[in-house]
């Protein structure tokens, strides 16, 4: 059964198990709708790096850090579509396009446009991530066929001002709906080790599971470490079995998405 009124208490619980007990469930669950010996395989291209200017504390693109990072123009079709066909003889399946924006200007709109007609034909699955998009950005993205958009909540509601002032979790998520309603599948997770507690985790993925419909892919991320953000004097290392109990946190909690 496909639930989207999940509750902390709940899923609070679920983590709780013993490990035994949780993997079990969530192999079982990952079974009932997935080939358990198949992964999806996918390769993401950085189109225009740095002189971002969100001030997210653990990205090394902000224009607020100075992470050595330089900031680069967008990238000229031909790049993109020869990285995207060494991506795919390297066997990688989607490919993914992210630029370092708050948003898309309108002017980067036929290019970007191009991008996904181009790696399209080449036979991957397309994604892009660019910031926050509008509704007509939104269906210009899906007039060329866009496959998957890219948009992480990164963390829990409560733990995001510490994260970024210049947007909040309701912005990433006001795009998350613009692009669900306009026919695009949605790629949204988060990032563990940004100094969070275990509740804000947890409530993370209680936020995407309790969305209309659950995001197509849950990326789970590891933070890296990164010199010169603010996130890097407080980010601590995930233990593996926490992140092996995330993991199946997601996959319980959203059966049919690509975790």
């Amino acid at each position: 059964m496909i639930r989207t009124d999940w509750t902390l208490d709940e899923a609070k619980a679920l983590y709780a198990l013993s490990f035994p007990e949780l993997t079990y469930r969530a192999q079982k669950t990952h079974r009932e709708h997935f080939d358990p010996t198949a992964i999806e395989t996918a390769s993401l291209l950085s189109i225009k790096t740095g002189g971002c200017p969100e001030d997210c504390g653990y990205c090394s693109q902000s224009a607020h850090h100075k992470t050595g990072v330089k900031a680069t123009k967008l990238m000229a079709l031909a790049e993109v579509l020869d990285a995207a066909a060494r991506a795919k003889a390297a066997g990688a399946q989607r490919f993914c396009m992210g630029a370092a924006w708050r948003n898309p200007k309108d002017r980067d709109m036929d290019k970007l446009c191009e991008m996904v007609r181009g790696v399209s034909k080449l036979g991957l699955e397309t994604c892009m991530t660019l910031g926050m998009l509008t509704p007509e950005q939104v269906a210009r993205f899906k007039e060329v066929g866009l496959d998957f958009y890219n948009h992480n909540i990164d963390t829990s509601a409560e733990y995001y001002p510490e994260i970024a002032a210049t947007r909040s979790i309701e912005d990433r998520l006001d795009t998350v709906e613009r692009v669900r309603q306009g026919g695009i599948n949605v790629c949204c997770g988060g990032i563990l080790g940004m100094g969070e507690a275990q509740d804000d985790r947890i409530s993370m993925l209680v936020i995407l599971a309790s969305l209309p419909a659950h995001p197509g892919s849950v990326p789970i991320n590891l933070w890296n470490e990164i010199q010169g953000v603010p996130i890097q004097n407080r980010a601590e290392k995930v233990d593996p079995f926490e992140l092996v109990r995330m993991v199946a946190l997601a996959r319980i909690m959203m059966p049919k998405s690509v975790v």
